[in-house]
């Protein structure tokens, strides 16, 4: 990992972990009401309750802190979506397409605003994410393996072209429409519509 943005140390008791998952919740909320510039470890350990000195123990500068929330935010998201993977027994592709995509959208929905500040902080160039990477690649081989499974009812050469191509595709069009907020679509709506689009390029033949 980088290390100008790596934590210090571990929290090794459950005492210890709690003042880390408070100063990420405060780092959470201050990111999302003040953005990154404003943000900053005073006002962190402030909301946290928290001396900066007990901060400063775990994370070194705010980069630190904002890449810790944003691994957190990525393995939260990673574990809600990977429970919906589990195949069930007589299950279509059809419906478990549908679950997948629609538990996308949902953990998206859940702390969407953590996730739009997030987002921002990357386009102001913090540096990149390992966890968020990894986050990716567990999303892509869950698809992946969905993909054979089913892969009697698909019309696809390569499962791995396939889960790549669809989490991508999925994953912008999920940012459009969660994150971005048009006011001409809903997210009911652009939900039918992603599954109307994997389905049709997974099972229609070339």
């Amino acid at each position: 990992m980088n290390t100008a943005i790596a934590p210090r140390k571990s929290p090794r008791q459950s005492r210890s972990q709690a003042t880390v998952d408070a100063i990420l919740d405060a780092t959470a909320r201050v990111l999302v009401e003040r953005g990154h510039a404003a943000t900053n470890t005073n006002l962190v350990a402030e909301r946290a309750g928290v001396s900066v000195g007990s901060l400063y123990q775990y994370f070194p500068n705010k980069l630190a802190l904002i890449n810790a929330l944003r691994a957190r935010h990525s393995r939260d998201m990673t574990a809600s979506m990977e429970r919906e993977f589990r195949r069930r027994p007589g299950e279509s592709f059809r419906a478990t397409l549908t679950r997948v995509i629609q538990a996308s959208v949902l953990a998206h929905q859940v702390d969407a605003d953590l996730h739009r500040a997030l987002q921002q902080c990357e386009e102001l160039g913090l540096p990149d994410d390992e966890g968020h990477d990894e986050a990716h690649e567990k999303i892509q081989q869950l698809l992946r393996d969905m993909l054979i499974a089913h892969r009697d009812e698909l019309v696809i050469t390569s499962p791995e072209l396939a889960a790549f191509t669809l989490m991508h595709a999925l994953h912008g069009l999920i940012h459009a429409v969660v994150l971005d907020r048009p006011g001409s679509v809903s997210v009911k709506a652009a939900t039918r519509e992603m599954i109307r689009l994997a389905d049709a390029y997974l099972t229609a033949p070339a």
